[in-house]
């Protein structure tokens, strides 16, 4: 065990990805002797060399479409978009070709690519740097998308990504890369990667959540325990699939349910959790399924993105107000 930071954890990860796997390949901008802007791949260029970590032209459709083209000749390409905002002019090779190659060829053509995107705000950064865009792939069949939440799911799970053969979105909360946790390299002892977990036991609300939020959620479980309330707070880890098992069992216990996350509320990942408990655990439910969400706005300047981010005092208003019914 070692303690870590997520990007160390992340380049611990990566690094084990390379020695392992001679047909593994890092690609993205500046993830060379730079290291990455967030260094998770710090020193990888001076051990495997610049064949093996390449550095990009600016140009997100090139290093996709390319990765796919790699991934045809038989490598297993990870691409790194730098910020989450940049992934858009890669979008079209996203959706219509690396999710559809698998079915397009009856099966015969997998794409091993991981897609590793920075992603969400509270890093006090400019326009483009702070999006929460995981519906637009969740959305998109023949893609896997997973977003870890601390140091030791983000290592464990970007080697599980490596290893699954299929196309994976892999997205990395910025505004958690420096929080630190224990981190095991043992990889045997990883739960599946496409599971949800239970972050926090609790009796009283079910919290659901991802990425960055988790760490939000358990202040609020903590706070609210303080003030005589157990909040379960549930990880899902993967967007799509979405596992909604240990959800819906949380709830049928709770009979109550919060769902948490960064990006608007309208269309987002949130609606589907929310009708498929709904649709589960109808009858179990004493109050309606609530969200707490970005708002429905486009991504607010640096100095106002306190009040655009779910907080604490947000989830636990929220909770309030389920347990009121």
């Amino acid at each position: 065990m070692s303690r870590l930071s997520l990007s160390a954890a992340l380049n611990a990860g990566l690094r084990q990805v390379l020695e392992e796997d001679p047909r593994a390949i890092v690609m993205g901008e500046d993830v060379g002797p730079l290291g990455g802007v967030f260094r998770v791949t710090d020193g990888l260029s001076k051990d495997f060399g610049s064949g093996r970590v390449i550095d990009t032209p600016l140009a997100e459709s090139s290093i996709v479409g390319t990765a796919i083209g790699l991934a045809i000749r038989g490598y297993h390409p990870i691409c790194e978009i730098q910020f989450d905002g940049f992934v858009y002019p890669a979008f079209n090779q996203i959706v219509s070709q690396l999710a559809k190659m698998r079915a397009r060829t009856a099966g015969k053509v997998p794409l091993p690519v991981v897609i590793r995107i920075p992603c969400g705000g509270g890093i006090g950064a400019v326009e483009h740097h702070s999006e929460s865009n995981e519906a637009y792939f969740a959305h998109t069949a023949g893609l896997r998308v997973v977003i870890c939440s601390d140091p030791q799911s983000g290592h464990w799970m970007l080697r599980q990504a490596m290893a699954c053969g299929d196309p994976v979105i892999f997205y990395e909360p910025k505004r958690r890369y420096w929080d630190k946790g224990e981190v095991s390299s043992d990889l045997t002892l990883a739960p599946a990667f496409d599971r949800a977990l239970v972050a926090r036991e609790g009796t009283d609300a079910t919290v659901v959540c991802y990425g960055g939020m988790v760490a939000t959620c358990l202040e609020a479980a903590a706070v609210a325990e303080g003030e005589g309330r157990s909040l379960e707070v549930i990880d899902l880890r993967s967007l799509s699939p979405l596992d909604l098992d240990p959800v819906c069992a949380s709830v049928r216990r709770t009979g109550r349910c919060l769902v948490v996350h960064e990006a608007p509320g309208f269309a987002g990942l949130g609606a589907e959790i929310v009708s498929g408990v709904t649709e589960r655990c109808f009858y179990h439910l004493e109050a309606p399924v609530l969200r707490v969400t970005g708002f429905d706005l486009p991504y607010p300047p640096a100095k106002y993105e306190n009040q655009y981010l779910p907080d604490a005092d947000r989830v636990l208003d929220a909770v309030d107000k389920l347990l009121g019914f």
